[in-house]
């Protein structure tokens, strides 16, 4: 295990900015994610810790030394790239052993250490196939293997899994975390898919226009976002203009319509914010035969259905404006289009940030 700093990383493209002073630490044997849109850095950020760019100016230290002039085949990385890049003429085991052998160790260690590698990723029976014998996932895996078979330091992933399935990407992200937290290895995982970094990190880091937006422990980054663009890149967010009345309270919409809020929210009341609810803290009530709007709910007429599974996600116009609500489908069966309802908003599922 080894720890990673990236200080003050900066990178330029001729005119362009990859990376605007990029600082992030990660702890010995944690999983840190990057995460962002297309374009934001992530990738070239994971390519300098691995040695195939250099940064413009900064620093990467592992375990508190520099690496910067240290070349990539020195620098006891794994690296696990999108397109699984296993040879096609070796079979699985050949390909987990080609880092050992050009490390010259023995011949019967490097088939030990293939084997035991490929039981951990679940393909013990599958050693003697050849890359194009295997499914994407099992190739994936293979990848995983070989890049753990050198005992690296710190272990890279870059879009490991944007290239399987829907199925196959959930189960894969899975076997990849129960791997690296057996082995205790300190990673650094590159994706631009927010479910799957909540899913497989011990913090996440949020990256926009090669800038660090925040970085926290998933339930963190979902529940308390820093910016507007985190509580809109994680996950579904409704927002509104809104203006603080006290520690408590927060009036949204051009109605200004009042709704609770937990205190401590660090805006001044009187203060303009931007105030934001996760679909699942909206809480709907169906309103029958003309009956009046519930005591501290505002007025909704339900819009359209889309079905998710468990849930069903509701478009709804209402008092304070268009938005969406997260509803257990058993319940929404009850609320077809054109329904009237209360809507009501839990207080622990709103977050501010002063305009």
């Amino acid at each position: 295990m080894a720890r990673l700093d990236l200080h003050g990383i900066h990178k330029e493209f001729g005119e362009v900015t990859a990376l605007a002073e990029l600082s992030l630490e990660v702890e010995s044997g944690e999983l840190v994610s990057l995460l962002g849109p297309s374009g934001c850095g992530k990738t070239t950020a994971l390519r300098i810790v691995a040695g195939f760019e250099q940064p413009t100016r900064g620093e990467l230290l592992v375990d508190g030394s520099d690496v910067i002039p240290v070349p990539a085949s020195k620098r006891n990385m794994g690296m696990v790239f999108q397109a699984y890049s296993l040879f096609p003429n070796m079979t699985a085991r050949q390909n987990v052993e080609f880092g050992l052998r050009m490390r010259k160790v023995a011949r019967d260690k490097c088939r030990a250490r293939a084997a035991e590698l490929l039981e951990l990723v679940g393909l013990a029976a599958r050693v003697d196939n050849y890359p194009h014998e295997l499914s994407g996932g099992q190739q994936q895996r293979v990848a995983l293997a070989r890049a753990l078979a050198i005992e690296p330091a710190i272990l890279l992933l870059d879009e490991p899994l944007s290239a399987l399935d829907a199925k196959v990407r959930v189960d894969l992200r899975q076997q990849i975390r129960h791997v690296q937290q057996r082995l205790g290895i300190t990673t650094l995982y590159v994706t631009h898919d927010q479910e799957e970094a909540l899913s497989i990190s011990d913090r996440i880091a949020v990256m926009s226009d090669g800038n660090l937006e925040q970085v926290g422990a998933p339930a963190e980054i979902y529940r308390s976002p820093h910016t507007e663009f985190v509580a809109n890149f994680v996950g579904l967010m409704n927002g509104f203009d809104g203006r603080v009345q006290a520690a408590d309270m927060v009036t949204i919409g051009s109605s200004e319509r009042p709704i609770g809020v937990h205190e401590g929210h660090g805006c001044t009341a009187g203060g303009r914010v931007l105030v934001l609810i996760r679909p699942e803290s909206v809480q709907l009530e169906e309103l029958v035969d003309g009956a009046a709007v519930p005591d501290g709910a505002f007025e909704g007429k339900v819009l359209m259905h889309t079905f998710l599974g468990s849930v069903t996600r509701m478009n709804l116009s209402s008092d304070v404006g268009d938005l969406v609500a997260d509803v257990p489908s058993l319940r929404a069966l009850t609320m077809p289009p054109d329904t009237r309802v209360g809507v009501r908003v839990d207080p622990a599922g709103v977050k501010l940030l002063a305009r």
